[in-house]
Parts: C-alpha cells; sequence; structure tokens
C-alpha cells in the first residue's frame, strides 16, 4: 500500500483542526446548515434521511488489518456498531453524530484514512480492480496509477467546484472487474503486440436517470502522458459542462451532446496546451510509486496441495465455497478469496464491528494484513495459500461471511434505499432480503450460474440496476412502491444498459416475477454453461415478457 510522507500527514491534520472549526461554529449556530452544506460535503459528510452520513475514502479498494480495526473502533464507539461499504469501494457510517465526525477523523488521519472527496462536484475517490496486483489474468498492476491520480486530483484548485461529480475507475487486466465502462473516465491498462504498455481511454460513462455507456477517445495512450490528458479531459469538462441543469451536468451529457468525434477534438487541443507541462509523468515518477506496491514475500509453493483436494473431496460444504468464492492468483499455491457481504442475516455490503475486527485477525493470520473491497459490495483477501483455505473457510462461517454465491443471484448489489436515503423513492433492503430469502438454496443459485442482480432505490441508480443481467428499480407511483424490471445490462467488458422489460411490479409481487424470469433461462438455455445474459441476448425479451405478462 501506499505509505503517507510527512506532508501527506500535515494536510490530514490540518484538514481536520479546519473542519473541527467548522463544525463547532456550525453547532454553535454561527453557520446556518446551507452555509455549512458546501463544508460538510467536502468531508464526506451528508445529511440523510434521519442522520448524518459519513463516507469514508478507500482508495482503490485497499485495506490494511491496522485501518480496518479502526474503521471497527469507529463502528462501535460512533455509530451503531457496523459500517456499509458501498459500490465505490468505500465504507459508509449512517448514525454518527455531527459533533463526533472531527473525532472520527482525527482516528482516520491516525491510520491515513480520511473523507475527503468523497462527496461533492469534485473528482471523487478512484476505484479498481479488487484483484490488482495479485490477478492472474492481469496486464499490469493498476494501482501505481490509482495512487498517481489520487494525488493529482486530491484539492485540485481547477476541479474543486465541477459541474458535477467525477468518478473515475482504471483495470490492468483481461477482464474489466472495476466497470470502467459506466465511469466518467474509464482507464483499461493494454499492450501492443510488441509488449508496449498503454492506456485506453473512456470517456462520458455513467447511469442515473441516462445511463450510457463510456466513448473509446483514446486507443492507446503512454502512460507518462496519463495526468496530462486526464488534465485536458477535466478542462473541457469544466468549461464547456452545464451547471444550469443539475439532470444535465454530467461529463457524459456533454459528450452525447457534443459529438463522440467533436469531443475527442476539444480534447485533443486542450491537451497540446498541457501535454508537456510538468505534469508528465517521468520513468522515475511512476517507479517511485510502483516501489510502494511490492509483492510481499511469496512462498516457492506448488499450485497443487494434496491435503487442499483431499478437503474438497472429503468436505461438500467446503467444496461448494471453494468452488464460487475462490480466485486463480498469479502466485502458484496462494489464491484470492472473496468474503461474501452478502448473507441472508444482515444488509447488502454492511458488516459489523466485530466482523471488521475478526477480518482484521484472519487477514494478519492468512494475507499479509492485507483487505480489499470491491465495487459488488464484498471484501477480499488477497494473498492466500491454498493449504491454509479450509482453515480460513472455518473461521468465514463462523463469521457469516462464507456465503458461496459470488457472481451468482444472491450476490445482490443494492443501495441503502428509502430506509436511509433522502433521495430514495422506494426501499431496497426488504426486497433485497427478501429474494435472498427465496433463492435460499445452493443447488438452485449454482445451477443459475454467473448471474448479476442488481437493485436501485430510486433513479439515480446507486445500486447500479442499468448494467445488471437483472436490474430492479425502485420508484414512487402514486403514493405506492413500486419495482421496474430492466434486463441484459452488463458492468463487464461487454458493457451494456438493460432495457425496461415492461410494467412495474408491486413489493408483493416482485420476487415472483424474478423466479418467472429465471425459469424462462432455465427452460430456454442451450445448455448448463448458457449464462443468463448470453441466453438473454440470443433469445431477446418475447419469451420473458410472454412470461410476466401474458
Amino acid at each position: 500500500m501506499y505509505q503517507y510522507s510527512q506532508d501527506d500527514h500535515q494536510l490530514l491534520q490540518e484538514r481536520v483542526s479546519q473542519f473541527r472549526d467548522q463544525v463547532s461554529r456550525r453547532l454553535k449556530g454561527d453557520l446556518s446548515e446551507d452555509e455549512f452544506k458546501q463544508q460538510r460535503l467536502r468531508n464526506g459528510l451528508y445529511l440523510q434521511l434521519h442522520a448524518y452520513m459519513l463516507r469514508v475514502a478507500v482508495p482503490y479498494g485497499l485495506l490494511s488489518s491496522e485501518q480496518m480495526r479502526t474503521l471497527a473502533h469507529i463502528a462501535r464507539t460512533y455509530d451503531r456498531g457496523y459500517g456499509h461499504f458501498s459500490t465505490r469501494q468505500n465504507i459508509q457510517y449512517n448514525w454518527p453524530k455531527l459533533e463526533d465526525v472531527p473525532k472520527i477523523l482525527d482516528d482516520l488521519a491516525a491510520v491515513e484514512m480520511h473523507a475527503i472527496q468523497t462527496s461533492g462536484n469534485c473528482i471523487r475517490n478512484t476505484t479498481s480492480d479488487p484483484l490488482a496486483g495479485v490477478a492472474r489474468d492481469e496486464i499490469a498492476d493498476p494501482r501505481p496509477y490509482c495512487e498517481l491520480i489520487r494525488q493529482w486530483s486530491t484539492f485540485h484548485p481547477e476541479f474543486n467546484f465541477l459541474p458535477r461529480k467525477f468518478k473515475i475507475a482504471v483495470s490492468g487486466a483481461i477482464h474489466d472487474r472495476a466497470a470502467v465502462a459506466v465511469h466518467d473516465i474509464g482507464i483499461r491498462l493494454i499492450k501492443k503486440d510488441a509488449g508496449e504498455l498503454g492506456l485506453e481511454i473512456y470517456v462520458g460513462g455513467g447511469l442515473g436517470r441516462t445511463p450510457m455507456i463510456g466513448k473509446l477517445i483514446r486507443d492507446f495512450l503512454p502512460p507518462h502522458d496519463m495526468l496530462t490528458y486526464l488534465e485536458a479531459i477535466l478542462r473541457v469538462y469544466n468549461k464547456l459542462g452545464r451547471r444550469d441543469n443539475l439532470y444535465k451536468a454530467r461529463i457524459k451529457i456533454l459528450v452525447h451532446e457534443t459529438g463522440e468525434e467533436k469531443f475527442r477534438e476539444l480534447v485533443e487541443a486542450e491537451w497540446q496546451e498541457v501535454k508537456e507541462s510538468k505534469l508528465r509523468l517521468r520513468d522515475e515518477d511512476i517507479k517511485n510509486i510502483q516501489a510502494h506496491f511490492k509483492d510481499p514475500d511469496y512462498e516457492n509453493l506448488s499450485d497443487f496441495d494434496s491435503d487442499f483436494d483431499k478437503e474438497l473431496i472429503s468436505d461438500p460444504d467446503f467444496a461448494k465455497w471453494a468452488d464460487n468464492n475462490l480466485e486463480l492468483h498469479k502466485q502458484d499455491g496462494y489464491r484470492v478469496v472473496y468474503l461474501s457481504l452478502k448473507s441472508k442475516n444482515q444488509p447488502t455490503g454492511d458488516v459489523t464491528a466485530d466482523q471488521m475486527d475478526a477480518i482484521a485477525d484472519l487477514a494478519d493470520k492468512y494475507s499479509h494484513g492485507a483487505i480489499r473491497s470491491t465495487h459488488r459490495q464484498n471484501l477480499v483477501l488477497s494473498d492466500v495459500r491454498l493449504k491454509d483455505l479450509h482453515s480460513l473457510w472455518g473461521e468465514l462461517k463462523t463469521l457469516d461471511l462464507a456465503t458461496p454465491n459470488y457472481n451468482h443471484l444472491t450476490d445482490i448489489i443494492s443501495c441503502p434505499g428509502m430506509d436511509y436515503c433522502a433521495l430514495a423513492t422506494a426501499r431496497s433492503i426488504p426486497i433485497a432480503q427478501a429474494l435472498t430469502e427465496r433463492f435460499d438454496t445452493y443447488d438452485y443459485v449454482n445451477d443459475l450460474g454467473d448471474i448479476s442482480l442488481n437493485i436501485s432505490g430510486c433513479i439515480n441508480a446507486c445500486g447500479h440496476h442499468h448494467v445488471a443481467n437483472i436490474g430492479i428499480l425502485g420508484v414512487n407511483k402514486k403514493g405506492v412502491e413500486v419495482y421496474q424490471i430492466t434486463l441484459g445490462g452488463s458492468a463487464r467488458e461487454d458493457a451494456s444498459i438493460g432495457k425496461i422489460i415492461g410494467p412495474a411490479f408491486t413489493a408483493d409481487k416482485i420476487v415472483q416475477a424474478i423466479a418467472d424470469l429465471l425459469d424462462v433461462y432455465l427452460e430456454n438455455r442451450e445448455d448448463p454453461e448458457e449464462t443468463f445474459l448470453t441466453a438473454y441476448r440470443r433469445l431477446g425479451p418475447a419469451p420473458f415478457k410472454e412470461k410476466l405478462y401474458g
């Protein structure tokens, strides 16, 4: 992980001190809520339906065990004993008291964490592949490039008040696990045939009320030019982005209305102004950052372990978990482990303080103290030896973190919905829990295979329903919460926006509607290897509509 310099520490301490003074003035009444709003947003503090919500940055999803213990301490001391991991790999606390927030920020700063730029019209936390640096299909490690973006974008004076919030994602693997196509800027690390490393730059992706897939505006950019090219894109957006209409302020609208070719021309022209500036990365700049992301001391192990194989045969429950929640590691003898935050016993993405402390202990014991958060609201232990997997699984079971459902039906993305959010028009959490309870059968869920189901409680689409194979959007219709279904979305390298299948369903009908859709898939798939998305794209919407609406 990136280690803070003295300047980094001083910056955080000064920021906490400033915000402590602002909070004091707000509590005394010297600042009105309207006057205080922009100050709290710049420190990640939202005013939600029932209380304040603090969003803590987890840069590109990396956490140490020490940081996780601090997050547990905050949940236990200042909240109601839990936190919520979001689709931006951050963690949110739903019940902090305003007077306690400076103390929380002090605790975070002590372990090199903060809440800066997790809200407001600025460049938000850069997200990435949760398998960065360990994935077997990785072309290049994206973490150093994420860190360079973090340092460039934090407190950037020109981009501190953009037309709207701005999100960047970076992926370095063949398979896109960072959803780069639905970000304001998406970056994919690639290599030419000769082995030269470069970047693909996508612009104008995003969800919300006008979902769009990003446009490829640069098919090969040398890494040294990354920051200057991003600077050019942001300059164009800052100058031309709409500020008179909240719903048309995102860069996706600018790209759409300007046209892909014209937008590319504008960026290229702006780039010429900054291309040779001090922002152009030197070899030593990249190497200095890369030095922060060295591999741990891996053992020289075989990718075959006889005890592991025996445990797979002798313990069917362990085999089910291993089949679904493990990923190949670049290092022989190791695996990446997904910790499912999708148990039927607590809301999607939630994790208790006791679980956080236990996860930190497991990271120290089994994974070099390293933890990752994912954009699908799960956690990862990135460096676990084959021979330790059965023991780890046993401990995860006792913590209710071993549901064998990664990338399966009950691995549901869900926003907090109307239980917490002031913007929501419908509840999300109860629908997610009802679906999990209805489909709480391993054989059935496993037979469905690779499938994504996401739920949003309003058109802002924080649950990413547009890019789920099956998406659910809760809306309020004449005082009644109803749920629209979209089909055919994807957030991977074959990214697509799902289409509304037909009229919405009431809360008591939506679970059966999903069951009916799954029946159509199972009855019509060509073989068990054909995924739901592949089958839907082959069949089209007609058989699904017929089943739902007759």
